[in-house]
């Protein structure tokens, strides 16, 4: 079967085994009926990126005058906000019956919808745990002046009910951000460089989101071979993170071209050491950077091995920047490194090295590495 197919949906779709979901594939069509061929309590995992109904007003210029690749297309225009609720409750309630009972959802938006989306996810049920702030690095600037340079977007993040069992890795996320526990304002840039996919100079998707920030959520709230779906798949983003971090996807798109970009973005997916990731997070005035950082932005792989210099202990990178040694212990850079030589503290940075070819390199380097790419 491709990549992309047809939404059947089974004859008795509140039984219907797991075992038939799509996995890893695309269904092409309108979301809500697509979600209504899936088994109840059947994904892991949604993350949603439904559109903004952003009510925008005529052609927005810079002020040079060229013209701002701004979101017109159909798919984002409601004719009133009651029709972009009836539409939002719609989706949610299907994403809610699909949902597994210890799953989660997540659902970015701007102030153009956000707050009536959450109005509808609480109605409908669900337990609201976050709302988190992407804060964007680069944002676009009003070109008016006529408002603040609108410079974030807003996640929430909930479980199906107050009382669920929902996954969080909390520890994977303290380690990803140096053994500081992670708080609800991310910053990262907006996609853009080698990660925005564009046809003919122009971009593919107007609002494409960083992988940086599906990776943190992938890896804040699933486990490896969970099932993750996206309604509104657009260009593939989730199904690409998912692949490089070994969890299974669905996703659902109606516009055949997002389809064929996602289905080539995909099938060519590049590994953790991805390049083009480089430029993702963004730089500070006193930059500190989290081991985590290097592994999710690509500059060294999960399932990388370490030694010290002395090649005395062999430890393995894992997908949140965690360590794991030969004889089962682990921990950050920092502290398995000094529970290994027994020692009150260790500067993991330079203690643990990597293999460059023929030569060892403190992961020292990678850092002064990624600070030299990320600062302006």
């Amino acid at each position: 079967m491709g990549l992309v197919q047809a939404i059947a949906r089974p004859k008795r779709r509140e039984e219907a085994d797991v075992q038939v979901l799509p996995l890893d594939q695309i269904l092409m069509g309108d979301c809500i009926a697509a979600m209504r061929s899936l088994p109840a309590k059947s994904v892991d995992m949604i993350f949603a990126d439904p559109p903004y109904n952003l009510q925008l007003g005529g052609e927005l210029f810079r002020p040079d005058g060229s013209h701002v690749d701004a979101v017109t297309d159909d798919w984002d225009k409601f004719d009133t906000f009651a029709a972009y609720d009836a539409f939002t409750r719609a989706w949610l309630a299907e994403a809610h019956r699909i949902l597994k009972d210890n799953g989660t959802i997540w659902v970015i938006g701007s102030y153009h919808n956000i707050f009536r989306v959450g109005t509808a996810v609480q109605d409908l049920g669900y337990w609201i745990l976050n709302d988190i702030v992407w804060r964007k690095a680069n944002p676009m600037p009003n070109f008016k002046g006529t408002r603040f340079t609108n410079a974030h977007e807003t996640l929430i993040w909930a479980s199906k009910g107050e009382k669920a069992k929902y996954t969080f890795n909390y520890r994977s996320m303290k380690t990803l951000n140096d053994e500081i526990q992670m708080r609800s304002d991310w910053e990262f840039p907006i996609c853009g460089g080698g990660e925005r996919l564009k046809r003919d100079g122009v971009k593919v998707h107007p609002t494409q989101k960083p992988e940086a920030l599906i990776y943190r959520i992938l890896l804040a709230c699933t486990k490896p071979g969970d099932v993750v779906l996206d309604p509104f798949f657009g260009t593939g983003t989730t199904g690409a993170v998912a692949k490089r971090l070994g969890r299974r996807w669905i996703g659902i798109e109606r516009e055949p071209g997002y389809c064929a970009a996602a289905v080539a973005r995909i099938a060519a997916a590049l590994p953790l050491d991805e390049s083009a990731l480089a430029t993702m997070q963004s730089p500070k005035a006193k930059p500190r950077v989290a081991f985590g950082v290097l592994v999710e932005n690509g500059y060294l792989a999960a399932g990388t091995v370490l030694t010290d210099h002395k090649r005395r202990f062999r430890v393995t990178v894992r997908a949140d920047g965690s360590l794991l040694s030969a004889c089962g212990r682990e921990g950050s850079i920092h502290r398995l490194g000094s529970a290994l030589q027994e020692t009150p503290a260790c500067n993991g940075w330079t203690f643990w090295h990597y293999e460059d070819g023929d030569v060892l390199k403190p992961i020292d380097t990678l850092r002064q590495t990624y600070l030299l790419a990320t600062q302006p």
